[in-house]
């Protein structure tokens, strides 16, 4: 049964401030800068700033928009960490806030950053971005976690800057990581690809890393306008992981860590991203409709796992690239801004359903 559009509206008040109030209670992070305090300028905190914009999108609330600007001012006064892979995320957000209120300085910010992926990212072999984080270089590694960090921020300033070269660059990326990363077998993506030794790690179809395709295939469209046979291509690509995800959701909604593997936890913040680009790409016409139960199906089981301050439970922490499959297993489950920011996508997106 679909939640009452009232009751979804409901949910996403108390998710955004939710996700607003994350703080660490004392995990200890290996990262340098930090992946849950809301008030640091990460990955998850650029997920959950664009969760926060497809709200403030659909709804023209001015007050939440304020608590956007608020953010970046924040954080830019304090002084913006190096460019990397993760640090990129928060950007996207940026770029979508000067578009919308025409500031030249956050614009000249994402002009500097973008031009930085252009001209100074380090590459793989085949010109993909390597997945260089804070503190890690990842050398000659590709992960699939890119194309939503990095690669929508930049198709979106070669759009506002009328960058053809830079929209061009971004179809590379997404082209390049299907090629090393997507599991013929399964339809499904591996977490990563080396070339240092030619493998993809531990075969690993770790279920956040595929919720990142899911979830940012369809955006990526409707930031640049593509058509054609990379658009083709690039859809027929999310079908046939959508395919494999109706084989593998669990009885109860969700999906399991490892995707293909029922002894792994079921995870919700993938859980969402799934639910979130099946959902979107049926209303599109992307998908066929009949994978709107499997999307539906889904938001009922994370939609129970969210409470009324607006925590998302069962969201696994950031997760590195595993050596083997049981480290998957043994990530540890936290409160995290994104979970609550693809739990955010996934209801906006509910609303807008049929």
């Amino acid at each position: 049964m679909t939640p009452a559009p009232a009751d979804i509206r409901a949910t996403l008040t108390v998710l955004a401030q939710g996700m607003m109030r994350v703080q660490n209670d004392g995990l200890k992070e290996e990262c340098p800068i930090g992946i849950i305090d809301f008030e640091k300028w990460e990955w998850p905190q650029g997920v959950g700033l664009f969760g926060l914009w497809k709200l403030y999108q659909d709804t023209k609330d001015q007050a939440l928009l304020g608590q956007i600007e608020g953010w970046y001012d924040r954080r830019i006064k304090d002084g913006l960490p190096y460019k990397n892979v993760n640090t990129m995320a928060p950007m996207l957000t940026l770029a979508h806030l000067a578009e919308e209120t025409g500031n030249q300085e956050q614009l000249a910010i994402c002009t500097e950053w973008a031009e930085y992926i252009m001209k100074e990212f380090p590459r793989t072999t085949d010109g993909g971005l390597q997945h260089v984080v804070s503190g890690e270089e990842n050398r000659n590694q590709l992960w699939d976690d890119t194309l939503f960090m990095t690669v929508l921020f930049l198709a979106k300033v070669g759009v506002l800057l009328k960058r053809k070269d830079m929209v061009e660059e971004a179809e590379y990326q997404f082209l390049v990581h299907i090629k090393y990363l997507y599991d013929k077998e399964t339809g499904l993506w591996f977490h990563g690809w080396t070339f240092e030794g030619n493998h993809n790690f531990a075969k690993a179809l770790w279920a956040r890393g595929n919720c990142w395709i899911t979830a940012c295939t369809y955006d990526f469209f409707e930031i640049v306008g593509l058509s054609g046979a990379t658009k083709r291509y690039l859809a027929q690509t999310v079908e046939a992981q959508v395919k494999a995800l109706k084989k593998y959701q669990n009885a109860n909604g969700m999906w399991h860590t490892l995707v293909v593997d029922p002894n792994s936890y079921v995870e919700t913040s993938a859980t969402a991203g799934f639910a979130y680009g099946i959902l979107k790409g049926v209303r599109l016409g992307y998908l066929d409709p009949s994978y709107a139960e499997v999307g539906k199906k889904a938001l009922a089981a994370v939609l129970s796992r969210i409470d009324k301050e607006g925590n998302v439970a069962e969201v696994s922490y950031g997760t590195g690239m595993g050596r083997d499959l049981d480290f998957y297993r043994k990530i540890p489950i936290c409160q995290m801004a994104y979970g609550q920011a693809l739990s955010l996508l996934l209801l906006c997106e509910a609303l807008k359903a049929k």
